[in-house]
């Protein structure tokens, strides 16, 4: 009992292990999950309707979306942002982990007589011959990536984006970190279920690694016949250092935000979102 306890409470290395198909493939987290995507009022998995109105609204203006746009959602989820992208005439790749997303996607896709190509793949492992206008990675799914995975990313962009073609992307700032405490707790049948429909215990560690700006939500859940961990890794940006990692991956900077709706930057920010241009020699 004691080890165990010790490997609960255990601190990896920055990234040390990667879990996202336990978010995203395990069946009932991902019907969960989806719930959370269309609640039109909360801002978990996706944000509020309102204020996904008003960003589509935004980003469609700002970059000028309109039948000659082509655009690849990376994280697209259940089609809240690539729904609207089409809607415009733009022809639209959404890319995501999660099936259940997907098929609610397509759903709402021949509902409305829209013809929107959704890939399943870990958006890490997406390739096409396909070159984009603009690629979106928003709710902040660029801040889950390692360093390395992250550059893997930024190159990917890169190779399928048009000349001149645009990134839109929003993170977690320094601010938002520096109101991270390390703490441990456990619940029975934590977040109401989230994690299974049996019972079980969930141990919660957040680590804090300082030198390097990242968090990590250790979840280990405990059910009566299994064990399983789960690793929520976030990478926290000043403008600099997000600034800095762009340009080293072939974008140029255009213009910071407040969010992916367009609002005027401010340094007290949680979060904040970002333009870039592929760097064309």
């Amino acid at each position: 009992m004691f080890d165990e306890i010790k490997e609960i409470n255990s601190k990896p290395k920055p990234f040390e292990f990667y879990t996202a198909n336990e978010l995203w493939t395990n069946e009932h987290t991902a019907n969960v999950m989806l719930e959370y995507h269309l609640s039109e009022d909360i801002d978990l998995s996706s944000r509020n309707k309102a204020f996904i109105d008003r960003s589509a609204k935004w980003i469609t203006e700002y970059f000028n979306i309109d039948e000659n746009c082509a655009i690849a959602d990376f994280g697209c989820g259940p089609g809240l942002y690539t729904t609207r992208f089409a809607q415009k005439g733009a022809s639209v790749t959404g890319i995501d982990f999660s099936k259940n997303s997907l098929k609610y996607a397509q759903q709402v896709a021949k509902e409305n007589s829209l013809k929107i190509n959704y890939v399943n793949t870990n958006y890490l492992d997406f390739q096409t011959s396909e070159k984009f206008d603009l690629i979106t990675m928003i709710m902040c799914d660029f801040c889950a990536l390692s360093p390395e995975q992250r550059k893997t990313l930024l190159q990917k962009f890169s190779s399928l984006l048009k000349q001149n073609g645009s990134l839109l992307l929003d993170v977690y700032s320094i601010k938002s970190f520096n109101k991270k405490q390390e703490s441990a707790f456990y619940e029975h049948n934590h977040l109401n279920n989230f994690w299974s429909s049996e019972e079980y215990y969930c141990f919660v560690n957040l680590f804090i690694y300082e030198i390097e700006k990242v968090s990590l939500d250790k979840y280990t859940i405990i059910e009566k016949n299994k064990k399983r961990i789960v690793y929520n890794w976030l990478q926290y940006f000043s403008k600099e250092t997000l600034k800095n990692e762009l340009e080293i991956n072939g974008f140029v900077v255009n213009e910071f935000f407040a969010n992916v709706a367009g609002d005027k930057y401010e340094s007290n920010l949680l979060e904040f979102a970002v333009t870039a241009k592929k760097y064309n020699n």
